[in-house]
């Protein structure tokens, strides 16, 4: 069974730091671009961060640039998503997803989603 696994959420203070980890089972992660998106309540998704497959490129929003950094270890078939200088609007689920084209286009297989808090 093909399945992506996110981890790492939870309640962090305005500045603080988390990171998001996302883990494949059923298949390997290397030969996948790998996006990170959110979604808040009342909001529509959003595509955060994207790795490629080929030369490991990455893109980010603008509205996380400078703050947030997206990695992956083949090795361990998982890809964390490092959020630094975290804001109250940074709150929402996080979602990773998979897009076997490599082209942080279109996306296959999508994980649950795990809680991101920013609160005080």
């Amino acid at each position: 069974q093909l399945q992506l696994v996110e981890s790492g959420g939870g309640l962090v203070q305005p500045g603080g730091s988390l990171r998001l980890s996302c883990a494949a089972s059923g298949f390997t992660l290397d030969y996948y671009a790998i996006g990170w998106f959110r979604q808040a309540p009342g909001k529509e998704r959003e595509g955060v961060s994207c790795i490629s497959s080929s030369d490991g490129s990455t893109y980010y929003a603008d509205s996380v640039k400078g703050r947030f950094t997206i990695s992956r270890d083949n090795a361990k078939n998982t890809v964390y998503l490092q959020m630094n200088s975290l804001k109250p609007e940074d709150t929402a689920v996080y979602y990773c997803a998979a897009d076997s084209q490599a082209m942080c286009a279109q996306y296959d297989y999508w994980g649950q989603g795990t809680q991101v808090t920013v609160s005080s």
